[in-house]
């Protein structure tokens, strides 16, 4: 509570997500919440200072955007360059980059599952902030259990540096194709690690299961009125309306499950547009055709959500055997679909683990992947290219133009926590109007408004590109004994 306004809540800064965010709750004279809203006060520029760019630094500039999802940017990076450039990769370069994709999409979704999100509950909500981090989800679950899921996030870090060059900042990308591939003698080696993947993503469900689904009170939370409200929602899929996290069109169902549309990146100009509001850095995604109605929600309104939730929601199955059966006791649970409950977002994370260790089994296996016919020479003078990915946090979109030298001319993000925003802040606000009364708080219950963004996974770092206006500047004189004695400001 805010010692100077009784009637404002600050929670500054939010915790356990990637970037920086605080909420401000206003109560009304009831004590009672008013309005919420999930601020973002951090910029970063990259659609500027990239422009005079040649485009072929895109891979490596854009993965600089966020060191937890750095593999994101620069796949989406490089699908664009295949477009800029007209070009076609060959297939076992796109084996290579699928495997890749899927490796990193596995090891961040564990991240989130036991280290930010899992906390709340494997630990609890409202247990002491000092027990809901990584040491108090081994303090749960057992060091034995904590040291499996360190090692196998950092064996398949390994393999993807071992494959990628780096990492963080992976070198793997280039116009049509990849700069390394596959030895044979390597295979076995990584399909055992696979392996081992697949019974690593078994047990997570398993530990889901019993941690979650297991306690009523925890379903309860999930399904409760403070974190469930109706959106559309986006994603990609393949030609059976399958998820795919590397390539596909992007779906868009409706809040019923109503197909609404369907189309090719290259034409999300003429579905998704961009909105600004003057409290956030953060530009909210809408449906063009629908419109913006200022986070009204429902079947009406243009706002849509993208992340695992959504991605199970525009999908009619899973891609592989054993996440089927997970999609499938998902639905039965919690409903024919699709699932509007903003928490849900854990399980369906969970199911999404499984996919990607299965699906790098059956890359592993494909007979091209050691293939070494890696690239296909650009000859092509570029003009546009648009690429996408499946992000861990939801549909990512690079949208690069050049002029004849392939210098950038035009850079345009559409990031997963940007195309989440809207939905998010409308998250936040409902579970703080849900849980906050008569002015009453505690810390538990802050960080249960907390759940209402965590269950996205977001990336601010990533989704923080406008700027409204000019960037305020404040510069504060203070005394040593911290009194303000002059403010200056732009």
């Amino acid at each position: 509570m805010d010692q100077n306004d009784p009637k404002r809540i600050t929670i500054d800064p939010i915790t356990r997500l990637e970037g920086h965010g605080k909420i401000d709750i206003f109560l009304d004279d009831a004590g009672d919440v008013e309005r919420a809203y999930l601020q973002i006060p951090e910029l970063r520029g990259f659609e500027v200072f990239s422009i005079g760019r040649p485009a072929e630094d895109m891979p490596q500039i854009t993965s600089r955007i966020c060191g937890v999802c750095p593999t994101a940017h620069h796949m989406a990076s490089t699908k664009a360059l295949d477009h800029l450039y007209d070009v076609e990769p060959p297939r076992p370069a796109k084996l290579i980059r699928e495997l890749v994709y899927n490796a990193f999409m596995l090891e961040d979704h564990a991240l989130h599952v036991y280290i930010l999100g899992g906390p709340d509950f494997i630990v609890g909500p409202e247990a002491p902030p000092e027990t809901r981090n990584v040491l108090g989800v081994v303090g749960k679950v057992g060091i034995e259990v904590g040291q499996r899921v360190i090692s196998t996030r950092r064996r398949i870090r390994e393999m993807i540096s071992h494959i990628a060059g780096k990492v963080i900042h992976p070198v793997l990308g280039l116009p049509g194709g990849v700069a390394k591939g596959l030895k044979p003698d390597e295979l076995a080696g990584f399909a055992e690690l696979i392996d081992e993947s697949v019974e690593f993503a078994k047990f997570t469900l398993q530990v889901f299961r019993d941690v979650v689904l297991k306690e009523p009170s925890y379903v309860d939370l999930i399904q409760s009125p403070a974190y469930t409200h109706q959106t559309y929602y986006m994603g990609l899929v393949d030609d059976k309306n399958q998820p795919n996290f590397y390539d596909g069109k992007i779906r868009v169902v409706d809040p019923t499950g109503k197909e609404f549309a369907k189309f090719d990146v290259a034409q999300y100009r003429e579905y998704i547009a961009e909105h600004i509001e003057p409290w956030s850095y953060v530009k909210f995604c809408y449906l063009k055709q629908l419109g913006w109605h200022n986070f009204k929600g429902g079947v009406d309104d243009g706002v849509y959500s993208v992340a695992p939730l959504a991605r199970l929601n525009v999908a009619e199955r899973m891609a592989t055997p054993l996440a089927q059966e997970a999609f499938e006791e998902y639905f039965a649970t919690l409903g024919k679909g699709p699932i509007h409950h903003t928490l849900a977002n854990h399980w369906a994370r969970v199911i999404e683990i499984l996919y990607a260790a299965e699906r790098l089994k059956e890359l592993i296996q494909d007979p091209e992947i050691a293939s070494d016919n890696l690239r296909s020479i650009p000859t092509n003078k570029p003009v546009q290219g648009i690429g996408v990915v499946e992000a861990p946090r939801g549909t990512l979109i690079h949208d690069f133009e050049t002029d004849d030298r392939g210098v950038l001319t035009r850079v345009n993000l559409i990031v997963a926590t940007q195309n989440n925003a809207a939905r998010m802040a409308m998250s936040v606000e409902a579970a703080a109007k849900a849980l906050i009364h008569r002015g009453s708080v505690t810390e538990g219950l802050l960080n249960k408004v907390e759940m209402a963004f965590r269950a996205y996974d977001p990336c601010h770092a990533c989704a923080t590109h406008s700027a409204p206006g000019q960037m305020p500047l404040i510069v504060s004189v203070r005394n040593q004994a911290g009194e303000l004695l002059e403010e200056f400001r732009r």
